[in-house]
């Protein structure tokens, strides 16, 4: 029998809402990965349309988390990693690549539509370029890409030249893999890049585009990719599967008229999601 993988993910808890730990949790286990965690806040709802949200900074547990599977000598194949709060959580998760073994995969939780989060300052992506430096794989959206970059936000649509030429470019920070999110050649579909430095190798995948804004779909499309790339699926069929199950979350919460701060129905597409990294194996194994 296979060993079970064991992946780390890195986020906050909204405990209401899908998104960050409440999705990476569920999702990477059901891809038949064991799926530890470390969270770096606490809040009650996530902060996207919510107001009087509770909040509880955990940044003082991360180091003492870690100082404790260090004595059980703990290793794990992949840490993922979403959103940080602060230039200290950066600085500590930097650390923990350093003390713990796995891929590095980093999410840079930060900005979208051109316009960083409120909660950062202008010297954040400065930051988060840093750990970027240290990861294996990126997942950065368009806006994220540009911050990290220095360079001016550009609206789309966009073209393969522009695409490729950015990917690249974030390519040059550090990680060898990329998977540029937000992508989109016309008004009609909406999908992802991928650049691999080693190989050259790029890809796209495009979906339907649904109307409206629909929270959490950044770490659902994230943890589905983890889940998939950690079950041996390749990078541009990872991506894939990512696009379908998120794109799938979304059309089953637009079609049901949820409040969109909810969060999208992630959770009925998972046999799907399951089924579709199952049948990526076979047909691996089958070429092989």
């Amino acid at each position: 029998m296979t060993r079970q993988n064991r992946v780390l993910a890195i986020h906050d808890i909204s405990c209401f809402g899908k998104c960050s730990l409440t999705v990476a949790l569920p999702i990477i286990s059901a891809t038949g990965a064991e799926c530890a965690v470390i969270p770096t806040a606490v809040l009650s709802t996530h902060t996207g349309g919510f107001t009087g949200f509770t909040y509880r900074d955990l940044t003082e547990d991360i180091t003492s988390i870690v100082d404790h599977w260090e004595t059980l000598d703990l290793g794990f194949d992949a840490i993922y990693t979403g959103f940080l709060g602060s230039f200290e959580q950066i600085d500590i998760i930097s650390e923990t690549f350093d003390r713990l073994e796995g891929l590095r995969i980093v999410d840079p939780v930060m900005a979208d539509d051109g316009v960083l989060y409120p909660v950062f300052d202008s010297n954040f992506p400065k930051g988060m370029r840093k750990l970027c430096e240290k990861a294996d794989i990126i997942l950065p959206n368009i806006t994220e890409a540009c911050l990290m970059l220095e360079e001016e936000y550009v609206e789309g649509p966009y073209t393969p030249e522009y695409i490729e030429g950015l990917m690249e470019r974030l390519s040059g920070i550090g990680a060898k893999k990329v998977v540029l999110t937000g992508v989109y050649f016309d008004e009609n579909k909406l999908g992802a890049a991928t650049y691999d430095a080693e190989t050259g190798e790029r890809s796209y995948y495009f979906s339907d585009r649904v109307p409206g804004y629909f929270h959490g779909t950044g770490d659902v499309f994230g943890s589905a990719f983890v889940g998939s790339y950690m079950n041996g699926c390749p990078l541009a069929d990872s991506v894939r599967i990512a696009v379908d199950f998120t794109v799938g979350s979304i059309k089953r919460t637009y079609a049901a008229k949820t409040d969109v701060r909810y969060g999208v129905n992630f959770e009925q597409g998972l046999l799907q999601l399951i089924k579709d990294i199952s049948e990526k194996n076979e047909s691996i194994s089958d070429s092989e």
